[in-house]
């Protein structure tokens, strides 16, 4: 039996994979690392220094392939082999698409069981192992993929971009504005909910409001995490 790992660069990831260790052994475990290429720079130290950490095979991948062709390419047969997301006890709201997308491979959630962690356990448990955590946790991200970017992110996390990381704000508010002007819809990451009506709310439009101190949703963090779109 072959077990996977989704290896993301976040602390819920090291301790899923932690556990899975302790379960089934480091030999027959499987990191998978999907590069974006837009992480932040930090994160690659953090995946090695872990993966060196826990002893078990580091995959790192970038080449536009989708997990489920990486499987394949790799004679994983769904019967031999069980995928390890690292969604905590907090999102169990989240767990049946990712197995609905993932069929007819089984899929399992470490952290969602007993003893429950919160994401400061989670930390704590990097630093009792001797690896620094990543940075932009430090830096109030809520997660330390893609660079502090997310597709799925809310008013409150693409704020804390434009804070701590204008640079790479600037860059997704340039590459949405490009994606309106080639599609020429009216499109955003983001939806704002104005007199009961969600509209598409730009980066530009985010930054604007934010330059001149209107109030925005700090609460609104969003959602992020691959093919788990809520059912």
């Amino acid at each position: 039996m072959k077990h996977v790992v989704f290896f993301s660069g976040g602390a819920c990831s090291y301790c899923t994979a932690k556990r899975v260790i302790e379960n089934v052994g480091k030999e027959n475990v499987v990191l998978l690392f999907t590069d974006t290429k837009i992480e932040d720079e930090d994160l690659y130290r953090f995946i090695n220094e872990a993966a060196e950490k826990l002893g078990a095979e580091l995959i790192k991948i970038a080449d536009g392939r989708t997990p489920f062709e990486v499987y394949r390419d790799s004679s994983y047969e769904p019967e031999e082999t069980k995928l390890y997301l690292g969604l905590d006890w907090t999102e169990t709201h989240r767990f049946n698409a990712p197995r609905k997308n993932w069929a007819p491979f089984k899929v399992e959630y470490p952290m969602s069981e007993a003893p429950y962690l919160s994401k400061v356990d989670m930390l704590e448990v990097l630093k009792a192992d001797g690896i620094e955590p990543p940075r932009l946790y430090a830096m109030g991200f809520a997660h330390n993929n893609c660079g502090g970017f997310c597709c799925r992110a809310g008013q409150g996390h693409f704020a804390k971009l434009l804070e701590a990381l204008p640079d790479r704000y600037a860059r997704a508010e340039q590459e949405e504005n490009s994606m309106r002007e080639l599609l020429g819809k009216d499109i955003a990451f983001m939806k704002k909910t104005m007199n009961g009506v969600a509209k598409p709310y730009t980066l530009r439009q985010l930054r604007q409001d934010v330059e001149s101190h209107k109030e925005i949703d700090l609460f609104d963090i969003g959602g992020c995490g691959c093919f788990v779109d809520s059912d």
